[in-house]
């Protein structure tokens, strides 16, 4: 496919960059985006848009990242599809105001609910790895919620970066969604705004960057990092299944994937049957070799590249297959490399690229002691083996998200998201949109309320220990700490307060602010 398909990238003049957002602030403000069917209208909208550029959207993915059509179709364009129609389908039941559960019973009278209210006017930016999924699916939820959104794509997917202008500037309505493309100096600019939130999808060093960026104004920031994802392979692991689905990791999108396993710890006990299985795997996924197979993506640009074989020569590993590169045309084989100490430089360090190391291990506890001396929490942790040792690992370690017996899988609409090193805040399905909006408590207290409110206006006198007898919770547990056998009844007898009349008390201090 031609270049000449899709236009060089152009960043947005940074003197309008502020403009453009000033619109979006002041379309929010007039209440456009509140209406459910303008937001399906959006959303049905950038379906199609997507839809009919799936030609572009492959194109503009081989010329960036050398992606197969089947990735690009399964993991970019059909991904937003899809998603786009989930959301669209359960947008009324998610907009619904909930009755307030879980409080207690007088103050069921001020009829308690929670609303679903948009954030504002909202920054998403995107990564260049999976250009379309991490740009335009925190862009639905945020739609689906009700902002108006200014998009900014990555710059180090150029071409990637000009169809997702060409998909939203063809399907949204402008006064309430832009893009904006640049580098370094138009994302300072953006960041030097007010946001009503911040979406950003990358490594640490630039989240901090966000997020100290984001501080002054006290603006939330959801942080989708990456992390130094172990794969903990225990001595009753199936090495078939160990090696196919760990290379299938790292083969995706050539390991450039933040979910993706970093390393693998692998029992002694089986570590000859995983390295041998990794390469019959290897010859069946590749029978010419990954350089020469349709199937197999190339490293964004030269600087990613050189990273990864500055890893790789920094290394004391032995590399067991792969290892071929050719920087010209930005190639790295998936490489195997046993390596012996949790200190290499292939362990250490996040790789974002097709590396596999090995390090062997005597056992379980072992294991799971390295993978938790590692100074990083992992968005992913990758348990294989029997029942008794995966629930071992999920129960003494921890991470964003874990994949039993598996690697890198995500369930598309089930909540994503990082925890310490790997982020923090999660999207996807339901967590798009509630990740967009603010749960909004509201009370409604009746005028026949009144006599019972009366006790918290002044004068004070005589009212406290009234006050404090029927509104005063009583525990269920002694000092110790023990619980009160029986506490149950009390409690219900009571009504949760220290006398039968505790209802009427509770409600009264409502607006005293406990």
């Amino acid at each position: 496919m031609g270049a000449s398909n899709i236009p060089d990238l152009q960043f947005t003049p940074i003197e309008v960059i502020q403009e453009r957002a000033s619109t979006l602030r002041k379309t929010f403000l007039e209440h456009k985006t509140r209406d459910v069917e303008f937001r399906l209208k959006q959303l049905r909208k950038l379906y199609w848009a997507v839809k009919d550029n799936e030609e572009k959207i492959v194109e503009a993915l081989a010329q960036d990242l050398g992606r197969p059509r089947f990735e690009s179709e399964v993991a970019e364009s059909g991904w937003v599809q899809n998603d786009i129609v989930f959301v669209s389908r359960n947008l009324h039941k998610w907009m619904k105001e909930e009755k307030a559960e879980d409080i207690d019973l007088s103050f069921k009278l001020m009829n308690p609910k929670i609303r679903k209210d948009p954030l504002g006017c909202v920054l998403v930016i995107g990564a260049f790895n999976f250009p379309f999924q991490l740009t335009l699916g925190p862009v639905i939820g945020a739609i689906a919620a009700g902002n108006t959104v200014v998009i900014k794509p990555s710059e180090n997917a150029p071409k990637c970066a000009v169809v997702i202008q060409q998909i939203v500037e063809a399907s949204l309505d402008p006064s309430c969604y832009t893009v904006i493309q640049g580098g370094v100096p138009e994302v300072q600019a953006l960041l030097a705004g007010k946001w009503d939130k911040i979406f950003f999808t990358g490594g640490a060093t630039v989240g901090r960057i966000i997020a100290k960026a984001a501080a002054p104004n006290l603006t939330p920031v959801v942080l989708e990092l990456g992390g130094i994802n172990p794969a903990i392979i225990t001595k009753t692991a199936n090495p078939r299944l160990v090696a196919r689905r760990m290379l299938w990791g790292k083969h995706l999108n050539a390991g450039q994937i933040c979910t993706s396993q970093n390393y693998l710890l692998v029992d002694r006990a089986i570590l000859p049957a995983v390295i041998e299985e990794f390469k019959k795997a290897y010859k069946e996924f590749y029978p010419q070799g990954a350089k020469a197979s349709p199937d197999y993506s190339r490293i964004i640009n030269e600087g990613a590249f050189q990273k990864l074989k500055t890893m790789i020569d920094n290394s004391k590993g032995k590399i067991l297959m792969g290892g071929t590169m050719d920087e010209k045309d930005l190639f790295i084989e998936p490489t195997l490399v046993q390596v012996d100490s949790p200190d290499d430089s292939l362990i250490i360090q996040e790789s974002f690229g097709p590396l596999i190391p090995i390090l062997p291990v005597d056992n379980l506890d072992e294991a799971v002691n390295i993978a938790n001396g590692i100074q990083s929490t992992p968005l992913g942790v990758y348990p294989f083996g029997n029942k008794a040792d995966t629930e071992k690992i999920l129960a003494l370690t921890r991470s964003g998200g874990a994949a039993v017996n598996d690697a890198a899988l995500h369930i598309p609409t089930l909540a994503f998201g990082g925890v310490g090193e790997s982020g923090y805040g999660a999207y996807r399905g339901r967590a798009s949109f509630d990740a967009f909006v603010h749960r909004r408590p509201i009370t409604t207290s009746p005028s026949w309320l009144e006599a019972i409110l009366a006790i918290r206006y002044p004068p004070y006198a005589g009212k406290l220990s009234k006050l404090k007898a029927t509104s005063t919770l009583a525990p269920d547990f002694d000092r110790n700490g023990d619980k009160i056998r029986f506490g149950w009844l009390r409690m219900f007898l009571t009504l949760g307060g220290g006398t039968a009349k505790a209802g009427a008390g509770r409600a009264a201090v409502v607006a005293v602010g406990e």
